[in-house]
């Protein structure tokens, strides 16, 4: 990523980044903070919560029942993609769930656009080129 792209959404890679924190410490509380009134969570088909959450009531139940299935582990953000108003994040996803013992080993990526400041869409994707082409493609 070219250093204007990174100074450009530098604002917006910084609350992504506090997110994740947020979430790895299960501080639902705290990722909200980042969230617009409107935000709209999109998982994909296959995952525990596939579907569409909107609001931030629904988001932080949302937040709430999926980090409370953790034993331990962590979302790591790797690179952060900007274009076009939209961030990428590559995720390395390790984390061990309850009554589970095998860790689940992933790299996803996370998309987002911003209103007003703050998160009003994370979209995930299972693969890592579909969220290049979402960034990629016009709004």
């Amino acid at each position: 990523m070219s250093s204007n792209e990174v100074s450009s959404c530098a604002a917006e890679i910084m609350a992504l980044k506090e997110i994740y924190a947020a979430i790895n410490r299960n501080d639902v509380s705290a990722a909200l903070t980042f969230f617009h009134a409107d935000i709209e969570r999109i998982e994909p088909e296959g995952f525990p919560a596939a579907g569409i959450v909107r609001g931030l009531k629904e988001m932080e139940a949302h937040i709430s029942q999926g980090r409370g299935t953790w034993t331990e582990g962590s979302c790591e953000p790797e690179q952060f993609i900007c274009a076009g108003g939209k961030v990428v994040v590559f995720v390395h996803v390790r984390v061990r769930l309850k009554n589970e013992p095998e860790w689940i080993d992933a790299h996803i990526a996370d998309g987002f656009t911003f209103r007003d400041g703050k998160v009003n869409l994370m979209r995930t994707f299972v693969e890592r080129e579909q969220a290049l082409q979402w960034v990629s493609a016009g709004s």
